[in-house]
């Protein structure tokens, strides 16, 4: 589904949820959130990531049946706008993936890494799904509470081929595996534009790489900016060195803006590519 060396892909966030970073109580409604899901999809959006639990730094779990409830029904109405949208379910319940994949979404992205429930990864086996592994440091709750390393590149890379063999040994193909270095989840600052700087030796680990940096903290700290939503340029520049760099995929709340610098950077890499 996610071969290398294909054009990189756009996943546009849908939070119908109340307390999002950015975007929390916009698309609560079935109705507000297909409309923006016809946005993305007109937009150049491939995948849109359905997640009804906020993972903003401090946030409280939500009960699987108010997940389910808050994103089944969107599920639902948005899997009918075009034959080629692939949905993922943004969740570490492993009930709420499987009322997701039941209702329509094709894949699972779980920011616990599959950590946060024991049937996870049995889950995405049995129901033969692809599922992203992103690395975090604790919980929502708790993960920007003094986070450390002494090497966030190495250590986080470790993480992630430590979650890639659990997976496998779960049953999970190597083929429906994606990770996720988790940028802004337990990193501190500087963590997140190390591994922003580093995002090839993800690529190099064999699988495809999801970066979602989407109108996040720590580019508001280095443009002196406060409003997530005036981060947008910020978060194009991200996808755009993404791609330089061999991302496959970007989670993103502004799609046209970052479909652009994406195409843009894939364009390029091509030229070089070809040029080699």
């Amino acid at each position: 589904m996610f071969r290398a060396f294909e054009k990189p892909l756009i996943m546009g966030i849908l939070n119908v949820t109340p307390d999002s970073f950015s975007d929390g109580g916009k698309y609560s409604t079935v109705k507000a959130a297909v409309t923006q899901a016809e946005k993305m999809l007109a937009d150049g959006a491939d995948i849109i990531d359905i997640g009804g639990e906020s993972t903003r730094p401090g946030s409280e779990p939500v009960p699987a049946l108010e997940q389910i409830r808050r994103v089944v029904p969107v599920i639902e109405a948005i899997k009918g706008l075009s034959s080629s949208l692939l949905v993922s379910i943004d969740t570490t319940l492993a009930e709420v993936a499987e009322a997701a994949i039941g209702a329509g979404a094709d894949l699972i992205n779980d920011v616990s890494g599959g950590t946060g429930d024991a049937k996870m990864l049995t889950l995405a086996a049995r129901l033969d799904v692809p599922i992203v592994l992103m690395h975090n440091q604790g919980t929502p709750k708790t993960m920007q509470d003094n986070p450390y390393y002494d090497d966030v590149v190495g250590e986080v890379v470790a993480v992630l081929r430590e979650r890639v063999e659990a997976a496998l040994a779960a049953g999970i193909k190597k083929e429906r595996i994606i990770i996720d270095p988790g940028i802004g989840f337990g990193k501190r600052r500087q963590d997140n534009i190390d591994l922003l700087a580093h995002l090839d030796a993800f690529a190099g680990l064999g699988f495809p790489v999801l970066l979602g940096t989407s109108r996040k903290r720590f580019m508001g700290s280095l443009c002196h900016v406060e409003e997530p939503a005036e981060l947008v340029t910020a978060t194009a520049v991200t996808t755009a060195l993404g791609v330089m760099a061999g991302v496959k995929l970007f989670r993103v709340h502004d799609v046209k803006e970052n479909r652009q610098a994406a195409d843009v950077a894939w364009a390029i890499r091509q030229s070089r590519k070809s040029a080699d």
